[in-house]
């Protein structure tokens, strides 16, 4: 059986999956998306760092949708970006959150590798020291999307004074649940709320992290203004998300909802997801540039994923 989901898994995807992270910095003008994106520091390119040593501290699939055009990407007049389908849909598996083996599984896979990129590009950004046992001592992080907390948690153990958030009130009260467990975590602040609120009120931070969550929103565009509008002006802001291309529809809709049903059926939406042009050209629009962009490859016969240059699977922007 295993040899024949690997099989399945080579003949969708030819080449190792990944998934995006692009570092951005806030700047006072934008500049234009094509030279944002072309001009992106490549994880290569970046002084080196020992990512395992940061790691320790429906029966069938849906149909292809069509791609999206400029009128696509430009559509939103709503004033908040949740879609209530998409809350619905983490509101019935919310109890699942902390079971490593659940539907849940491969972001507890993946948490080990983003977290080793999110500690060394915010230590660069900061001038902190990575092998520190607490490198974000002395930051505000908000974990925008937060789940049941599973990226907050780690944060908070970094030292990082960590506001994770989320608009489904149950993923809340078991990130709250679980987080009372340790004392090293019980300082999180978790609130059911949304990042436009945030904004109203006025909060601000050092960093604002929100990991495969915007092809979750209703409105992407106005999803990340409200992201850099929470960043103060020299801080860092952090996305990632699954890249629009045949690939991912085959990888993270056939292979892993259908065939391997890593996680339930419908939890993607293609049409949803954004390309790293598209993405470039929203942020650009919300006066953010990039400036580092690293992909994540999935290794299917250790199960493990490891920092790379290839971001055909998916991307991330940083404000």
């Amino acid at each position: 059986m295993a040899c024949q989901l690997l099989s399945h898994f080579r003949n969708l995807s030819p080449s190792p999956t990944t998934i995006h992270r692009i570092l951005f910095d806030r700047l006072p003008n934008s500049t234009r998306a094509t030279g944002a994106f072309l001009n992106a520091r490549f994880f290569s390119n970046v002084p080196s760092q020992s990512v395992s040593s940061i790691e320790q501290s429906a029966t069938s699939p849906p149909e292809l949708p069509q791609s999206k055009t400029n009128a696509d990407i430009e559509k939103s007049s709503s004033s908040s970006s949740l879609k209530e389908l998409e809350l619905a849909k983490f509101a019935a598996i919310a109890e699942t959150w902390w079971d490593s083996e659940g539907p849940f599984k491969p972001l507890h896979v993946m948490n080990p590798t983003r977290l080793a990129f999110i500690r060394s590009t915010l230590c660069r950004h900061f001038r902190k020291y990575p092998y520190s046992a607490r490198p974000f001592e002395g930051l505000k992080i908000v974990d925008v999307g937060c789940g049941g907390g599973i990226l907050s948690e780690p944060l908070a153990r970094m030292g990082a004074t960590v506001t994770g958030i989320d608009a489904v009130e149950k993923n809340i009260k078991i990130a709250r649940i679980h987080a009372d467990l340790d004392p090293a975590t019980s300082t999180v602040e978790y609130c059911c709320t949304t990042a436009e609120k945030l904004v109203e009120e006025g909060r601000k931070f050092d960093a604002v992290i929100s990991l495969e969550v915007i092809e979750h929103v209703a409105n992407p565009a106005d999803f990340c203004k409200s992201l850099a509008a929470l960043t103060i002006p020299d801080g860092a802001t952090i996305l990632s998300t699954i890249n629009r291309s045949m690939r991912s529809y085959a990888t993270a809709i056939v292979a892993a909802e259908y065939l391997l049903r890593w996680i339930p059926k419908g939890t993607h939406q293609w049409s949803s997801f954004l390309t790293p042009e598209e993405l470039v050209l929203i942020l650009q629009r919300a006066n953010i540039t990039v400036r580092e962009m690293a992909g994540f490859v999935y290794n299917p016969l250790t199960g493990r994923w490891t920092l790379s240059d290839d971001i055909s699977f998916s991307t991330c922007h940083v404000v």
